[in-house]
């Protein structure tokens, strides 16, 4: 009889996803509950008691891994968290009055390659002992203001410049100038044979940039 190594709540909108990060790390001896939501996910926690959640950050529309991660520190700061993104900022991730606490083990999706770091992850956040795989080398990694990592996430959730306008509370003009700033801090223009719009979305989902 094989002996569970802990509970694990593994917290992903997306399908193929969440399923690859269960099975890995269910090859790695941990007992998994997979969820899709932050619903289900609170579900899952008073249900199993798990010794870990392992959340990405944006979810959807409704409340994000962030908000997952202080309803965790608030209501159970037993449960260790790994948060599992996308990108090296939480900024680039979702937009969120809050901040992420300081006491979560951080993997970056692209860097994970094999099932055993995932594990490391999960013991690390038991043992308390915070690790941090958002560093890239200074030639791989993009660096942008806040202010350009906001823009950023707004352009690659297909906002347009009178949209970013209105969620920021500022004029088209304010607007378009600093999609130009992003687009010039990334490297990027618009041409005949490339759209910038598309070359910054792709970027942001890159795993690259990160905010200042």
């Amino acid at each position: 009889m094989v002996t569970s190594r802990g509970r694990v709540v593994a917290v992903e909108d997306e399908a193929f996803t969440r399923n690859l990060v269960a099975g890995a790390l269910e090859t790695e001896g941990w007992e998994v509950r997979s969820c899709a939501t932050i619903a289900e996910a609170i579900e899952a926690i008073e249900d199993v008691e798990p010794h870990v959640v392992m959340c990405d950050l944006d979810l959807g529309p409704g409340p994000s891994g962030v908000d997952l991660c202080q309803r965790l520190i608030e209501d159970w700061p037993w449960i260790g968290i790994v948060v599992l993104s996308a990108h090296t900022s939480p900024e680039l991730a979702v937009d969120s009055m809050g901040k992420l606490p300081k006491d979560v083990v951080y993997l970056v999706k692209s860097a994970v390659s094999s099932p055993q770091e995932l594990s490391e992850a999960v013991e690390a956040a038991i043992s308390g002992r915070i690790e941090d795989n958002r560093a890239l080398g200074e030639d791989d990694r993009i660096v942008l203001s806040h202010e350009q990592g906001e823009v950023l996430r707004l352009i690659a959730q297909a906002y347009s410049n009178a949209a970013i306008a209105e969620q920021r509370g500022t004029t088209l003009r304010a607007a378009e100038a600093m999609v130009h700033r992003v687009f010039q801090a990334l490297g990027i223009e618009n041409g005949p044979d490339m759209n910038a719009r598309v070359q910054a979305a792709m970027m942001w989902n890159s795993g690259r940039i990160s905010v200042r």
